[in-house]
């Protein structure tokens, strides 16, 4: 990712609850930058500024901080949401210098079609990987075209990214291909059911007869 958001914040004087939900009702977002051997940083940002940085570019998003007059890059590592609304909470930062390589939890996504009556049983979603932290791979693609029942691809079988390396376990599955499970005969399990019933009916009916 050679270009990068700047949103500008504001500092973190009040913290708590309450004052979390007075920024929210400003539609603000209180937030944080960690930086390794530095003191943590609290600020605020908008909150329909980074809901948009997210939605676009994810966790692992570039974006510069402006703060007082000071700029500090940064990567987003996680955000909090709300249950009911979905809009951001809180979010996590981290500082980050240019020509760093950091360790990010990528996307996989699965593409192609495997051999014809097969599917193909994704085991992992993402990746942990060790990248240039201005050039963090969006996802990385898995192709299952034409293999065949049985097969397997592993992380180690990965072609990873240019200045991407790997570091999750080389063993790890991401993704196996097997027949479907076959499908139950739903007019059997009705009529097991149905039988089911008339046997408790008949017991009913039985225990009655035999109170009179």
């Amino acid at each position: 990712m050679a270009d990068y958001l700047t949103i500008k914040a504001e500092p973190r004087t009040e913290f708590g609850k309450g004052a979390a939900r007075r920024l929210r009702r400003d539609w603000r977002v209180p937030g944080v930058i960690y930086s390794a051997g530095t003191e943590t940083i609290h600020f605020s940002v908008p909150l329909l500024e980074i809901q948009a940085l997210v939605r676009n570019h994810g966790v692992n998003a570039i974006v510069e901080i402006e703060l007082e007059g000071e700029k500090h890059l940064t990567m987003v590592k996680h955000v909090d949401q709300n249950v009911l609304t979905f809009d951001i909470d809180h979010v996590d930062l981290l500082g980050i210098k240019r020509g760093e390589k950091v360790e990010v939890e990528v996307p996989i996504t699965v593409e192609g079609e495997s051999q014809p009556g097969t599917i193909a049983v994704q085991d992992a979603y993402e990746l942990l990987v060790e990248a240039d932290v201005l050039n963090i791979p969006e996802e990385i693609t898995v192709s299952v075209e034409g293999l065949e029942v049985d097969s397997k691809i592993v992380a180690g079988d990965l072609q990873m990214p240019g200045n991407t390396s790997l570091v999750a376990d080389p063993e790890t599955l991401i993704v196996s291909i097997q027949w479907p499970e076959p499908e139950e005969d739903e007019d059997a399990e009705d009529e097991a059911a149905a039988a089911i019933d008339q046997k408790d009916a008949s017991d009913v009916e039985a225990t009655e007869e035999d109170a009179d």
